[in-house]
C-alpha cells in the first residue's frame, strides 16, 4: 500500500493498542513504501476521523476536573491527561502525512517518525497508569474524561498546510515544552515512587518533543520560503485567522531555542 494511504488507514483505527502497533510498523516500513505525493485522498465514507475508542468520554475542556497531584487519583488523572495528548499527537502526525499533497518525501518520513515516537510516549504513560496502585479495576486509558482541544486546531487548519505547521507543532505542541518542567517540579515535590517514575517518563517525552517542534519549525519555514512569506510576520496573521490561543509565560526558552525558535519569535511571545 502507498505510504500516505497507509497513514490514513492507521489514523482511522479506533483502538489505541492497534493504532500504536500500526504507527510503529508504518515508521519501520516507510522508506520501502511507494509514495504518491500528488494523490488527493479522502477517508472512507462514514469513517470517524480520527479513529478513537468509545472511552475516554470526550467533553469540553472546561469540564475536565483538575485534581491535585498530591493524591494517587490526582496523579493518575494527570498521567491520563498527558496520555490523551500523546494519543492525539499520534493522530496529528498521521493527519499531516495523508492530508497534504505535494511535499518532499522527507516531510512525510519526518511526520511518520513523530507518529512512532508519540506512540512510544503513549505506551509508556499507559503502562505507568496501569501499574499504579488502585483498589478494584486497574486504571487505564479511558478511565477519566478528556477533551479534544488539540485535535480541534487540526480541524481548523485542514485546508492550509502553512497554518497547520505554524499552529499545531509550533504552537499547541510547543506549549508542552513550557508545561512539562512545571509538571515535573510538582511531581518531584510529591516524591513517591510513582511520581518519580512519571518524572522520568516526562524526561523522555520532553527530549523527543523538542525534536517534534523542530520538525514543525523546519517545514513551516520551508513552506514560507516556497510561498514568499516572512515566517515571523506571517505567524500572527495565522494565529488571528484560525483563532489560535495566545501562549502565556512562563516559556521554556532553552527548549524553544533548541527546537528552532528564533530570538525574534521568543520576543513576540513575551510581548504578548
Amino acid at each position: 500500500m502507498e505510504l500516505r494511504q497507509r497513514a490514513l488507514q492507521v489514523l482511522c483505527l479506533p483502538l489505541p493498542s492497534a493504532k500504536v502497533e500500526a504507527a510503529l510498523a508504518l515508521h519501520r516500513d516507510a522508506r520501502g513504501l511507494p509514495l504518491d505525493d500528488q494523490a488527493e485522498l479522502a477517508p472512507p465514507v462514514g469513517t470517524r476521523l480520527p479513529g478513537h475508542p468509545d472511552r475516554p468520554e470526550l467533553v469540553e475542556h472546561t469540564s475536565v476536573a483538575r485534581r491535585s497531584p498530591h493524591t494517587l487519583e490526582g496523579r493518575a488523572a494527570l498521567l491520563h491527561s498527558i496520555a490523551h495528548i500523546e494519543f492525539n499527537a499520534i493522530n496529528l502526525a498521521l493527519d499531516a502525512v495523508w492530508r497534504f499533497a505535494g511535499m518532499p518525501r522527507a516531510y512525510y518520513e519526518d511526520w511518520l517518525r513523530v507518529a512512532a515516537e508519540e506512540a512510544e510516549h503513549f505506551t509508556l504513560l499507559r503502562q505507568q497508569l496501569q501499574t499504579m496502585p488502585h483498589a478494584g479495576t486497574p486504571w487505564d486509558y479511558g478511565h477519566f474524561p478528556a477533551h479534544q482541544g488539540l485535535w480541534s486546531m487540526c480541524e481548523r487548519t485542514a485546508g492550509d498546510i502553512v497554518a497547520r505547521m505554524a499552529l499545531v507543532p509550533r504552537t499547541m505542541e510547543a506549549r508542552g515544552l513550557d508545561a512539562t518542567p512545571l509538571i515535573q517540579a510538582k511531581l518531584r515535590r510529591v516524591g513517591t515512587p510513582d511520581a518519580l517514575q512519571a518524572v522520568a517518563i516526562l524526561d523522555i517525552i520532553l527530549r523527543d518533543e523538542v525534536g517534534h517542534v523542530a520538525i514543525g519549525n523546519r517545514w513551516y519555514r520551508w513552506l514560507c520560503e516556497r510561498q514568499g512569506l516572512d515566517p515571523v510576520a506571517h505567524y500572527p496573521v495565522l494565529t488571528r485567522r484560525h483563532e489560535a490561543p495566545r501562549m502565556r509565560p512562563p516559556f521554556n526558552e532553552s527548549a524553544r531555542l533548541d527546537a528552532g525558535f528564533t530570538a525574534a519569535e521568543l520576543a513576540w511571545l513575551q510581548d504578548g
